[in-house]
């Protein structure tokens, strides 16, 4: 898959229906987190299908609906140890015992220090299981595909040139989204929308491990 199909997809088809209302939802985070994953499955699902087709339509709004809550709660089902690190990490590193200083920012600093330190190691476990676990959840529909993360890592190993190569359009595309925030922040809205749908796209080239990568 050159990534550069994973770029041009969000472009493909009526795209400007479609861009209109993802746009509208985006400015409507925290609210549109739901519809915008649910949209996520059914981009990556339509990607699938018809890699030259471009973005899905919006309907059926239902299945949106529910889609983007089940990959809401698969997220932080992962989510949660590295929370409960964060704050064990922040009560530690906010101690003015530790630091010998009485500083009234320091819960803040604390805080942002232990978001730093668990990032990463969140932001890696993410790449590694949502990826393969959205593209099966959207190629089956089932939940216990998007819930069984012990296979989506076997399907990083089974696959991994794949999968790196699908990672490498992910991260570009949310580097690009979020470094459009230097457009007075107006940027930043059609920034995250575009990195949604590269994602989905590349997310769509994924296949699970009981698959042969050398028969597609």
């Amino acid at each position: 898959m050159p990534i550069a199909h994973s770029f041009a997809w969000p472009f493909r088809g009526p795209w400007q229906a479609r861009w209109a209302v993802g746009l509208v939802l985006v400015l409507l985070l925290p609210l549109g987190f739901v519809p915008l994953l649910g949209y996520a499955v059914a981009s990556t699902r339509a990607a699938a299908a018809a890699p030259e087709g471009g973005p899905p339509s919006w309907l059926p709004a239902g299945r949106l609906v529910t889609d983007g809550l089940s990959v809401a709660l698969a997220i932080a089902i992962l989510t949660l140890p590295f929370a409960l690190v964060a704050v064990v990490l922040s009560s530690i590193l906010s101690s003015p015992g530790l630091w010998h200083s009485a500083d009234p920012l320091l819960h803040v600093e604390g805080w942002t220090s232990a978001v730093l330190i668990v990032a990463l190691p969140w932001g890696i476990v993410m790449l590694l299981v949502m990826p393969h676990a959205t593209a099966c959840f959207a190629a089956t529909g089932r939940l216990r595909d998007l819930f069984d993360f012990p296979s989506a890592v076997r399907s990083v190993r089974h696959d991994f040139p794949t999968w790196n190569v699908a990672i490498a359009a992910i991260v570009t595309a949310w580097a690009v989204g979020i470094a459009c925030i230097g457009l007075l922040w107006i940027g930043l809205v059609p920034g995250i929308f575009y990195a949604i749908l590269v994602s989905a796209h590349a997310t769509s080239t994924l296949h699970p491990a009981s698959e042969d990568p050398s028969a597609r």
